[in-house]
């Protein structure tokens, strides 16, 4: 049977096919789900793939090979091995990477604490100024937000576009405000969108003109080696490209193995110039004596280099790629050509972004928790918690199992229909 178009139904038509659908809401709710695709988080059997970090050091002897010891103090930047790793998986040098504990959310925090309390290369410490500023893509990362809101920083919403952000108005801001400071930017399988920035926009992030000389892009690659796909995207090294400009002090890398290991006991990484290392390790000789580097050297034995890095990576893409899959078949069936949702389909990382018919978003998410299904909260995709259109939601595929997101995915399509339908008949 053909669709239809919501907005081309009559008010009768539209109140007859309401009722139906409240019917099979109600039935849903009658079953008592209890279901959460809330957070981007590995399921237990992806964990359990990675079983052999715990035997990969057994005794002393499997470090007798690392210098310096990796059981003493020192080394706050890393040990040489797991640079070498990460330099690998960045398209890096080993001299411009350092190896922070198992989070890089953390490395990305104390970035912007230090350029607060003690400012960027010799910079004014931002808590001196009247006023800091940082661009948001949008929908973006909820965390990177905090980050902000923490410290008291302004957030200018910035549009996204199907290779990356609007590029017009991150110029507008960055080459006319001395008080932008930096950018957020999830550059590959983008949070949530799935959307990986072209080369374009990328050479057009290399090429800014800051009116701040201690302007950062905050360039947090999370999603690096995440592909669902045997062909995944390919993103081009912003490193390099901003070297070529003369501008490689402009650009914070991060990257962790917390969607590749354990997310408990991961390894977080950055990459920058080394001009930036090192005034950064100016700060970082006061705030610790050195990482956990025997979880370092317990990664680069499991792992070994880049290969075995992307061969577990298929590990995991064989477990949620039919995941993603079942979403993406619900909303393609229930939802295409109603006009009242559009949707992403990534070929990589840990969410789908979707748009449902404005100003309906806040109602499908508690017509959603109403039946047992908790969704990310609405408004956390932008600054502020603030949705101006009332339109995003995100979509966590990985937790749940197959039958649960089959379940909730349809419940999914259901509740869009409902709200798109009560926003209708006004």
């Amino acid at each position: 049977m053909k669709k239809v178009s919501y907005s081309s139904l009559s008010r009768e038509a539209a109140a007859e096919l309401y009722a139906d659908l409240q019917k099979t809401y109600a039935e849903y709710v009658a079953r008592g789900l209890r279901l959460d695709m809330s957070r981007g988080k590995p399921a237990p059997d992806q964990l359990d793939i990675c079983e052999g970090l715990f035997t990969a050091i057994s005794k002393n002897g499997d470090v007798a090979d690392v210098s310096p010891d990796v059981r003493n103090y020192g080394g706050i930047d890393g040990i040489p091995e797991m640079k070498a790793l990460f330099a690998e998986i960045l398209g890096v040098s080993p001299s411009e990477v350092v190896i922070g504990g198992n989070a890089s959310l953390t490395m990305m925090f104390d970035m912007v604490s230090r350029s607060v309390t003690h400012g960027v290369m010799g910079s004014t410490p931002w808590c001196k100024l009247p006023e800091v500023k940082f661009l948001c893509p949008v929908p973006g990362y909820d965390r990177h937000f905090g980050i902000c809101e923490c410290f008291g920083i302004k957030m200018i919403p910035i549009s996204m576009n199907a290779d990356g952000p609007d590029m017009d108005e991150v110029r507008k801001y960055v080459e006319n405000d001395a008080a932008v400071k930096g950018i957020w930017c999830v550059p590959k399988y983008s949070n949530p969108s799935g959307i990986t920035y072209s080369d374009d926009v990328v050479r057009a992030f290399a090429a800014l003109n800051p009116a701040a000389e201690d302007f950062r892009i905050f360039w947090d690659n999370a999603y690096c080696v995440h592909d669902l796909y045997d062909e995944g995207d390919k993103l081009l090294g912003i490193l390099d490209e901003c070297r070529k400009n003369g501008k490689e002090d402009m650009v914070y890398i991060f990257a962790s193995t917390s969607k590749i290991s354990f997310p408990g006991a991961g390894v977080g990484a950055m990459a920058m110039s080394e001009a930036n290392i090192a005034a950064a390790k100016k700060v970082m000789t006061y705030q610790m004596i050195g990482p956990d580097k025997i979880n370092q050297l317990r990664h680069v034995k499991y792992f070994k280099n880049l290969d075995g890095v992307m061969a577990h990576m298929k590990k995991h893409a064989a477990l949620i790629g039919p995941k993603f899959e079942t979403v993406l078949n619900a909303l393609d069936s229930e939802l295409s050509g109603l006009d009242i949702a559009e949707w992403t389909a990534p070929r990589g990382g840990y969410f789908i972004s979707l748009d449902v018919l404005p100003g309906t978003a806040k109602r499908v998410h508690k017509l959603m928790a109403d039946a047992g299904v908790v969704m990310t909260g609405c408004g956390a995709t932008f600054p502020y918690g603030n949705d101006p259109k009332d339109t995003n939601l995100r979509i966590a595929p990985t937790y749940p199992t197959v039958d649960e997101l089959k379940t909730a995915s349809e419940l999914l399509c259901l509740c869009t229909k409902l709200a798109a339908l009560e926003k209708i008949m006004g």
